[in-house]
């Protein structure tokens, strides 16, 4: 087995072979990279929701319905209010008293949304007990 030390000069000859070694280790780092992130960028959760099978808490002896119905007018109890109203008929029907529970009815075409900012009208107004109304799943028509 020999050795040659020598190789004949001082000039470097060019090596006409790529080194792959960098490039495969970037190619790993970001692999492992878009294996986390991945997961994590996932939005679009499909949620299948149940039907509420609990238990009803007992009605009060007058209880304070506020109705949003599908074209988007308020009616509380079974007056139609104009949403800027909103304020002085529900201290009206409450007689002041904030902490009485307004019972929330919506349409089921009624968006979400604008199901949330009448809530937040609610919250803004000072009525925090807000309980939603919803029919039972043994007497709901499919």
């Amino acid at each position: 087995m020999g050795v040659k030390l020598d190789h004949g000069g001082d000039d470097l000859e060019e090596v006409h072979e790529i080194n792959v070694t960098p490039f495969i280790d970037v190619i790993l780092v970001l692999l492992i990279i878009f294996m986390i992130a991945a997961p994590l960028a996932t939005v679009d959760i499909s949620v299948d929701l149940p039907s509420a099978n609990a238990a009803p808490n007992p009605r009060p002896d007058k209880p304070l319905f506020l109705t949003l119905k599908s074209d988007l007018s308020l009616a509380l109890d079974n007056d139609t209010i104009a949403r800027p109203a909103l304020n002085a008929s529900l201290d009206r029907a409450t007689s002041g008293d904030k902490q009485q529970r307004v019972f929330l009815r919506a349409d089921k075409t009624v968006p979400y949304g604008e199901l949330m900012l009448l809530m937040n009208d609610l919250r803004a107004a000072g009525y925090l007990h807000v309980a939603l109304v919803g029919l039972d799943a043994e007497k709901a028509v499919p």
